[in-house]
């Protein structure tokens, strides 16, 4: 017979911690993902199969710069948030550390270049 409260299982389990910041995050970005994905394929997808200098024509205006770099950067952060929950969850020790790692630098070098295409592409 175990006299253990439902706190004293749960010592030593770790606490939240920033698991608001995460869930918040996650909103964030999904919402804003919820807005940018159609505008960005109405406003790429007539772009599909046309030749580069049309391309870069049509690039060369804002909106469709703009809109494709917030979708670059709004849905590597949520790839970010959601892997690093799922790592967190379900990995330990120096696995975690390395998955979380290499998550985090994966997500900032695709963000980065996403970017740099971007602008090589408006420029």
């Amino acid at each position: 017979m175990s006299y253990l409260t439902d706190r004293k299982r749960a010592v030593g389990l770790g606490s939240a911690k920033s698991g608001t910041e995460h869930y918040w995050g996650m909103i964030v970005s999904s919402t804003a993902l919820v807005v940018l994905i159609p505008i960005f394929i109405f406003t790429v997808g007539p772009m599909l199969g046309e030749p580069w200098p049309v391309v870069v024509a049509y690039f060369s205006s804002p909106f469709p710069a703009i809109v494709t770099a917030l979708t670059i950067v709004a849905s590597w952060l949520h790839f970010k948030n959601g892997v690093q929950t799922a790592i967190e969850d379900y990995s330990d020790g120096m696995t975690r550390q390395a998955l979380l790692i290499a998550t985090i630098c994966l997500s900032y070098v695709a963000i980065a270049a996403g970017l740099f295409a971007v602008v090589r592409l408006v420029l």
